[in-house]
């Protein structure tokens, strides 16, 4: 099974920077969409950006032109670099995938997610 582990989140001031990673337990470039989600206290899990295998990203209004998703095939990796944070970016921030086998799409698993605090 596929695996991911989000590292990276931290308290930050407003204003700051953050960069994210999503490390895959197999080579990413068999993997299709890799999407960033981030869940808040009470709310539900939003997605915030996707990279398509092509290297296409798709980002959730309120994070437009401030977070950046890249892929990192050779690392494995998936980074989410997020600029001018907000308090209303804090949440915990998780990356999941879609692959394809045994003839069936499948999504990975939740892993435990990285906490983003942003705060003065």
């Amino acid at each position: 099974q596929v695996q991911l582990a989000e590292s990276g989140g931290g308290l930050v001031q407003p204003g700051g920077s953050l960069r994210l990673s999503c490390a895959a337990s197999v080579n990413i470039s068999t993997l299709n969409d890799m999407t960033w989600y981030r869940q808040a206290p009470g709310s539900e899990r939003d997605v915030v950006a996707v990279i398509s295998s092509d290297g296409t990203a798709n980002y959730a209004d309120v994070v437009k032109g401030r977070f950046d998703i890249s892929r990192d095939n050779a690392a494995n990796t998936v980074y989410l670099q997020m600029n001018s944070l907000k308090p209303e970016d804090t949440a915990v921030y998780y990356c999941e995938a879609e692959y394809f086998m045994n003839g069936t799409f499948r999504h990975t698993p939740w892993g435990q997610g990285t906490q983003v605090t942003v705060s003065s």
